[in-house]
């Protein structure tokens, strides 16, 4: 697979900073409620995450590992404060729904953390390709999430009556209780997808000896032995 394009699909899939490495959360739980909320959050995160990489990967060279961490909170922060005036000044409805969780890009720990594991290691290029497979995969998972919620909440999807009006919302789903409940659903069926291609990886490439996790190899040992 192509450097760039892993980057992406790690990011989406194989490292989903929401529903496999766990971060973030704070921001997902909170504003997920409609799946506007997680485009608008998620998009705004992404823009961040993009352009923090290619700046801190640009001067890795530069920034002194003794301030290094400073160094990328001012980045960021200085991206943040750019973003939240563009939200407020063409997206104002967007602004309102967010409110206080666009400031807070500043510390989420996804943004911190492709800074310190990736941005400041990798060329620039790389490093906004990670951003990008990052951001998308935060934003995939804040907008199911939020269109989840949404239906079974509201009975509404970006707005717009979906449900009968007959038809009784569940209202949890639009409390803490209902993200909760939500995100666990998604990371169950995460992880059920990683044991099955965990399973078909032993299955078609072997356990390398290890028998506890695949008696393939063992069997053939034994058919040569006899």
């Amino acid at each position: 697979m192509n450097k760039y394009v892993e980057r992406l699909y790690n990011g989406i899939i194989k490292e989903n900073p929401t529903l496999v490495l766990m971060l973030g959360m704070c921001p997902t739980l909170a504003v997920s409620t409609r799946a506007s909320n997680g485009i608008g959050m998620g998009l705004s995160t992404l823009a961040v995450l993009v352009l923090s990489n290619l700046v801190i990967s640009l001067l890795r060279k530069v920034i002194p590992d003794q301030v290094r961490l400073p160094a990328y909170i001012v980045i960021v922060a200085s991206l943040v404060t750019v973003t939240e005036l563009l939200i407020e000044a063409y997206l104002p409805s967007v602004y309102e729904a967010l409110g206080i969780y666009i400031p807070l890009i500043v510390v989420n720990c996804i943004i911190l953390g492709r800074a310190e594991a990736y941005a400041n290691k990798h060329t620039p290029l790389l490093s906004v390709f990670d951003g990008v497979g990052m951001g998308l995969g935060f934003t995939i998972a804040l907008t199911l999430a939020g269109a989840v919620r949404e239906i079974l909440g509201s009975g509404t999807f970006f707005g717009l009556q979906l449900l009968p009006k007959s038809v009784e919302p569940m209202g949890i789903f639009v409390q803490p209780p209902g993200a909760f409940l939500v995100i666990a659903l998604f990371i169950i069926i995460m992880n059920a997808i990683g044991i099955k291609t965990r399973q078909r990886q032993l299955v078609e490439n072997g356990c390398d000896g290890c028998c506890a996790g695949c008696t393939a190899k063992c069997e053939t040992g034994k058919e040569t032995a006899k």
